[in-house]
């Protein structure tokens, strides 16, 4: 059986190194199918000491050609949230809960639809994400959309329920303390933009709260 039949990113975790070993590691990962597809493997980025971290779902189209997380449309606006929240994203460190770019095609050729991962993608990628946990200690994460909610606090997460709020949990082993809010994509989906844009700034402020 192949490793990415197993669904695991476990055996293509490095033991020792920092995040440029991580990196560098994740950039041959196949625990699961989904690099196949995908154009790279895009890990996160930012601040190794950072006081909080971002984890978003996975890389959208942007991202996943350029090989960095956060660099599309969502990407730009969360760092206008972040900055009016009083968070400075060079303070940041910024990642997915999946790696790849999952997406479907209407025709070939045609621009890419991103698809949801599913949860079993999610648990395959987890050791990535504990590696950078680890590596990184924050004092916050930041839980951006449901995503990222269910990969790190399991299948009965939903983020309308507590977006907002300070929550603690163990998260790979580690005493963390979490603040949901939504995705930035959902934002620019929004029928009243203003309205998300200010809910999504007004969590952020929460979790500057935490962090001040």
């Amino acid at each position: 059986m192949s490793a990415e039949d197993e669904y695991t990113a476990e055996p293509f975790v490095p033991q020792r190194g920092g995040l440029p070993a991580l990196r560098r590691a994740a950039a041959d990962c196949h625990g699961c199918p989904l690099h196949r597809d995908a154009t790279q493997t895009v890990f996160g980025e930012g601040n190794a000491h950072a006081r909080v971290m971002l984890v978003g779902e996975q890389p959208g189209d942007q991202e996943d050609r350029q090989g960095k997380p956060f660099v599309g449309p969502a990407g730009k606006l969360l760092d206008r949230a972040l900055a009016e929240a009083g968070i400075d994203p060079v303070d940041a460190y910024v990642t997915n809960a999946v790696k790849h770019f999952k997406f479907t095609r209407a025709e070939p050729r045609k621009r890419r639809i991103h698809k949801a991962p599913s949860l079993r993608e999610m648990t395959a990628c987890g050791p990535w994400l504990a590696a950078e946990l680890a590596v990184v200690e924050p004092e916050l994460i930041v839980v951006l959309g449901a995503t990222a909610g269910k990969a790190l606090l399991g299948s009965s997460f939903r983020v309308t329920q507590v977006r907002g709020s300070v929550l603690e949990e163990e998260i790979h082993g580690r005493r963390e303390r979490l603040v949901p809010t939504v995705h930035p994509s959902s934002v620019l989906r929004a029928d009243d933009r203003e309205a998300a844009y200010r809910g999504l700034v007004s969590d952020l402020e929460t979790a500057a709260r935490v962090l001040s």
